[in-house]
Formats: structure tokens, sequence, C-alpha cells
């Protein structure tokens, strides 16, 4: 049994500190899987961007306030820090293991490293990790998502909505996951119209340059676009694209969300109605489920994969005047059966 409790780390900061200093000094017989308790519950470790990025992040955390309400117990959100190494990640990883909280989640393809070595030290531990399909280890899920196909249906409705014939797509890092991104879009903005000309364009090459937590960089990428006549932008920046909805707001084009209901944000409540729909990979559902098998005894492993036939990726309906477009609701519909049954190959690079 595990005790209960109704404690959250809160404080992200706090949270950071607490969890290094109880790594620093321990010697590989303290980091055993021996110390740990097992006896509190979720824990996840932040990708770049951080709690309040509106998008991934954020999504991980509604997983993890679910965990909380429904099981009753302790657990844990730590924030990244700046120019981290993924001996630094794996170091996070491990203390939370160590304290004793299970399953612990690495948020983002950057933690691949740190969850195969924090794994390997605690057997006993079930670790997840979002985005990533290469740690394979008998404690480890892989939680995946065909980010492509919802992109698909975001290509659709961009090229169902544009005005101009143009249509943007903002990449926060040049990586393989966010050219899934890119390549379902661009498919669904082609086989919707082929005359509509797509711009797209990567912030960053790697993601310490701040693709994924520069709103003032997806902003600029932006107005760049709208200047070339783009009035449909997709982004798919973590917290960069807050500045991508916000340049859409400014120059009344419409913004395309991304991961979460980003109409539904608070923090994007003013600029709501630039914000034409979302394309939604359900990270709540996966790390929710995550635990909920480890609280059920029965631990998830292996590569566990959301797609549009699990409903675990999806476009928003939020957006009222997106949703009662009844003939783009029907070019969706449409195209999103069409992938599901097999006709429509959604490329993915």
């Amino acid at each position: 049994m595990r005790r209960i409790s109704r404690i959250t780390v809160a404080g992200a900061a706090t949270a950071s500190l607490a969890l290094a200093l109880s790594a620093c000094g321990s010697t590989s017989s303290e980091s055993s899987s021996s110390e740990s308790k097992g006896d509190k519950g979720l824990a996840i470790a932040y990708d770049v961007g951080g709690k309040g990025d509106q998008s991934f992040n954020d999504a991980a955390y509604a997983g993890l306030e679910k965990a909380e309400k429904e099981f009753g117990y302790e657990t844990a959100d730590v924030e990244p820090t700046d120019g981290e190494t993924d001996a630094d990640k794996e170091q996070r990883l491990v203390s939370l293991a160590k304290q004793g909280y299970n399953p612990v989640v690495g948020v983002g393809y950057a933690y691949a490293s740190a969850v195969k070595g924090a794994a390997e030290k605690f057997p006993d531990t079930t670790f997840g990790i979002v985005d990533d399909a290469t740690v394979e280890a008998d404690n480890v899920a892989d939680l995946v998502f065909s980010e492509e196909e919802a992109s698909y249906l975001a290509g659709v409705a961009a090229a169902e909505t544009t005005e101009t014939g143009v249509v943007g797509f903002v990449g926060g890092v040049n990586i393989p996951l966010i050219h899934k991104f890119r390549a379902g879009f661009e498919q669904g903005v082609k086989d919707t119209d082929p005359k509509v000309k797509v711009l797209s364009q990567f912030l960053t090459q790697t993601a310490e340059e701040g693709g994924f937590s520069s709103p003032d960089k997806g902003k600029s990428a932006a107005e760049g676009q709208i200047e070339k006549k783009a009035d449909v932008v997709y982004a798919a920046a973590g917290l960069s694209g807050q500045g991508v909805i916000e340049a859409a707001a400014a120059n009344k084009v419409w913004a395309i969300g991304v991961d979460s209901d980003q109409y539904q944000q608070e923090a994007l409540a003013k600029y709501k109605d630039s914000i034409l729909t979302s394309a939604m990979k359900d990270v709540a559902k996966a790390v929710y489920n995550l635990a909920k098998s480890v609280e059920a005894g029965k631990p998830t492993t292996g590569i566990v994969k959301g797609d549009l036939k699990t409903g675990e990726v999806s476009l928003s309906n939020s957006n009222p005047k997106f949703a009662d477009d009844a003939e783009l609701q029907e070019a969706i519909e449409t195209a999103k059966e069409k992938i599901i049954s097999g006709e429509i190959k959604v490329k993915s690079s």
C-alpha cells in the first residue's frame, strides 16, 4: 500500500533545488533500487519550456493532477535547468526514484539517455518517456504519438480556410520529431489544394538555442510569414508557439495551436479568437494511464502509441467558428476516416 498524502511538490525552483540536493553526493549503493520505498505516486520531469508552456508540458501536468486526485497520493513535478546535461537529467530521475516516486516520467525526447540510465539503476521502478521510441527496457514505457496524423488534419483545415493561398508552419527545433508535424501539415495542405503555398521554418537547430522556449523567436518567425501573405500559421514549437499566436492575433490572421487545446488556455485567452483549432495529442491521458497501470500493479511498458484511431491525437473544436463550419468539418472528417482506414498514408518526414 502507498502512503496516502495530499501533498504535491509545489514551487518549481524549490523542488528542483531539493531534488538536486538529495541526489548530490550519493554513492552507487545509495542509488540502488533498495533505497526506493515505492510509497509515493507519479513524478514528472519537464521538458524545455517547463510548466506554463500552455502546451506539451502543461498537458503532462494535467495527467499528473488527474492521477493525484484519483489515487490520493503524493506527486512531484520538476523543472529543467538552463544548460543541463544528460547526466543532470538522469540525476533528477534517479533522485525521484530514490525518494520512492513510481512511475517517474521524463517529458520529452531529450530524456532518452536519462531514462535509460535511471531505469537500469532502479529496475523495480516504472519509468516513462514522452515522445521517444528508442528506450528499450523492461521497466520503461515509450509514450509516443502519431503527430503527423493530427498535423495532416491541421493542413486540411489551413487549406480550406486560407483566403490568400499561403499558409505557414513554424517548428521549434529542426529535429525528426518536429519533422513529423511539418510533413503531416504540408501533406494535408497539398492533398486538399495543391495550389496553396506552404512556408516552413524552424526556429533553431538545437533545443539549447531556445527553439521551444522563446516566444519572441516564434513571434518574429510568424510575422515574417505573415508579411509573405500567410493567413493561417501552424506552430509546433512549445512555449515559442505563444509568440506565433500573438503575431497571428495582432495581424488578424489565423493560428493553429499544438499539443493542448490552446483556445481553452487561460494564458492565451486574449488571443483565442485568432486560434482556429489545435492539433492535439493527449499527453495527459498517456501519463495518467501509465500511473493507473502502476497503481493497479500491472505497469505498462514498451511502446505505447496514440493515433487518430485510438483518439489520442485529434483536432480541437473549441472555437465556434471552426466547429460550426459544416463544409470544413466534413473535409476534416473525410480525411480522418481515410487516414484511419489506411486509404491515406501520412508521411512522417
